[in-house]
């Protein structure tokens, strides 16, 4: 049934209307296809809604199909043969409508099928490649299609967050901050958008002998065992990269910055110890260790008031110090120094410190399935499970973290791995080439050859007890990405520090050597457990407190007046005050309501 009078929307915006949709919509796709408009332009036909969509704008999302006319797909196996030998190319397909790009709506009108066996007389298009479906960032990953669809999201993630060679020039870089892997791995199992985007030039991981196995309840849940004697070799070990940087700026008045050490009359002079590690010319040079408050660059600045500025009898300029100071927790060797001039001939200076990154208790590593894991105990290689050969795992992997989260691909990448390994060949991990079921078959064949389980199980043994395990354990090698989630660099103490001025309260933030804060819910654990000492130790006496004295008669807040020696009430001008300690956040709270024009008072009890 047709629908009188349906709609026209351009990019949204009604355009106008037509009595047969279904025909406008096909005279404008043919018209399309034979390149008399532009191959950008996207029609849609919404039924229900009696509405045609013509999409032109920007940004959508949109993908190759093969077409398919009265049930034959017009991509011929001549064409193919031709595409082979060079003598036509995509474009050419594109301009003589034997392909089209259509967007999210128009895959509405669509009827795609995934094979040339698939085709109907109803199909509309045929899928070039199924592995299509996935865009780039999945189809690096192998076997994707054997994951939950969550885990990819999770794995994208993951695979921006690993640590590798992230540039090839990175000597040359003084990047705010970067971490480089020390022994990055191509993996073993790849997939052809993986070549094909010659991601192997920018490694990021490494190969694993993973087995997937308790010990001793330590790799609970996401935790993960790791072989201590594989990281003393390498395993994981990377290299921080981090650059301080600072300029000698030009202030009105023909007053400037200037890179020098900073002289003990200088205000905020941190003292001689400080200074010990720069050279004449106020700059740290390459290879020195420095620790958490030692200067990389010294620099005096001019005072921040003219009036400041005339010395001890006008003899010297006065100055203060302004020198860059390695940050609180860090430390490391000096990896480079340059010096350098502006466009405006304002000399910069930069330094990068380098310091090394092992694997420790709390780092995290992932697969590229999105199986993520914290290292909870890096057990001696003497203590780990071993084979009959002798091979002792890198990684031990808890075995309830595959059915809950459904990353069989995982699984497959173990056993690809472990064939890889064991014939020296690069594995094919692309999404759709094979069945699983064909895929395992065929892994398990090349196994048998090298003397293993088809299924990749082996005897393990305990290497405390030296018994065999009761059950075999699937082992296999797996590409692990080191992340950039380590303990060294959110590892954060305070015991007593600077507080904010306006509420008195500890800062915070582990740049600003401040605490963590004890918030509502810490509270109330507190509170359930009815340690109230410890509540209020934490809320007042190790944060904000303070002593007021409040008026007995009008409740407002007095002061002490140190020339009549006694409390004074500015409100009701009594001197009768009492002494009382509350949180300086709460003073803060009835100053704001005095502000708003209404006068709180505090009610003292006897």
């Amino acid at each position: 049934m047709e629908i009188k009078k349906c709609y026209i929307y351009l990019n949204g915006r009604a355009i106008g209307s037509v009595d047969n949709p279904a025909k406008f919509v096909n005279e404008v796709r043919t018209s399309r296809r034979k390149g008399q408009i532009s191959g950008e332009v996207n029609i849609s036909y919404m039924e229900k809604l009696g509405e045609v969509r013509v999409n032109t704008d920007r940004g959508r999302i949109r993908k190759p199909y093969i077409i398919v006319e009265n049930g034959q797909p017009k991509l011929t196996t001549e064409m193919i043969e031709k595409i082979k030998r060079n003598e036509i190319n995509f474009a050419y397909l594109l301009r003589n409508g034997v392909v089209e790009f259509l967007d999210a709506e128009e895959e509405e009108n669509a009827l795609i099928a995934f094979f040339r066996k698939d085709v109907t007389p109803e199909t509309t298009h045929l899928e070039f490649d199924l592995a299509s479906v996935f865009g780039l960032t999945i189809n690096t990953s192998p076997f994707p299609e054997h994951n939950a669809l969550a885990r990819h999201a999770m794995s994208a993630n993951f695979i921006k967050q690993s640590q590798g060679l992230y540039s090839t020039n990175f000597d040359q870089r003084f990047d705010s901050r970067g971490y480089l892997l020390y022994y990055p791995q191509v993996p073993i199992v790849t997939t052809a958008a993986y070549d094909y985007a010659n991601i192997k030039s920018h490694p990021s991981g490494q190969n694993f002998v993973v087995a997937i196995s308790t010990y001793y309840g330590y790799n609970m849940a996401d935790a993960i065992v790791i072989n201590k004697s594989a990281v003393d070799r390498g395993l994981g070990r990377s290299v921080f990269y981090k650059s301080y940087s600072d300029e000698e700026r030009r202030y009105p008045g023909g007053q400037r910055d200037k890179f020098r050490i900073p002289p003990p009359t200088a205000e905020g002079y941190m003292g001689e110890h400080a200074y010990s590690k720069l050279s004449e010319d106020g700059i740290i040079e390459p290879e020195v260790s420095v620790d958490e408050g030692d200067v990389l660059i010294g620099k005096v600045a001019p005072p921040r008031f003219l009036e400041e500025n005339i010395g001890a009898g006008g003899l010297e300029e006065k100055v203060r110090d302004d020198s860059v100071v390695l940050k609180a927790g860090e430390n490391g060797t000096i990896d480079s120094v340059i010096a350098t001039e502006t466009t405006g001939a304002t000399r910069i200076v930069k330094v990068r410190v380098r310091s090394q990154r092992i694997p420790e208790k709390g780092d995290k590593f992932a697969s590229r399935h999105g199986q993520k894991g914290v290292i909870a105990l890096l057990a001696n290689q003497e203590d780990m499970p071993f084979s009959e050969n002798g091979i002792v795992p890198d990684l031990l992997l808890n075995p309830h973290s595959i059915p809950t989260r459904l990353t069989f691909g995982h699984l497959l990448e173990m056993l690809g791995g472990k064939v890889g390994a064991v014939s020296g060949k690069k594995v094919d991990g692309s999404a759709f080439t094979t069945s699983g079921k064909n895929r395992i078959d065929e892994y398990g064949n090349t196994l048998s050859q090298y003397g293993f389980d088809r299924h990749g199980d082996e005897i393990l043994y305990d290497g405390i007890t030296g018994r065999p395990f009761k059950a075999k354990i699937f082992t296999g090698v797996v590409y692990y990405n080191r992340l950039y989630h380590m303990v060294s660099n959110k590892i954060q103490v305070r015991s007593r520090g600077k507080v904010q001025i306006l509420t008195h309260q500890p800062t915070e933030g582990k740049a600003r050597q401040g605490a963590l804060r004890f918030g509502e819910m810490e509270r109330d654990a507190l509170i359930g457990h009815g340690a109230s000492l410890l509540l209020k130790e934490r809320m007042l006496d190790q944060s904000d407190k303070t002593s007021v004295l409040v008026c007995s008669q009008c409740g407002s807040m007095g002061y002490y007046d140190y020339i009549k020696r006694t409390a004074i009430c500015p409100l009701c001008g009594g001197n009768s005050l009492e002494e009382i300690e509350i949180s300086y956040a709460f003073k803060v709270l009835l100053d704001e309501i005095k502000s708003l024009h209404i006068l709180p008072s505090v009610k003292l009890n006897e």
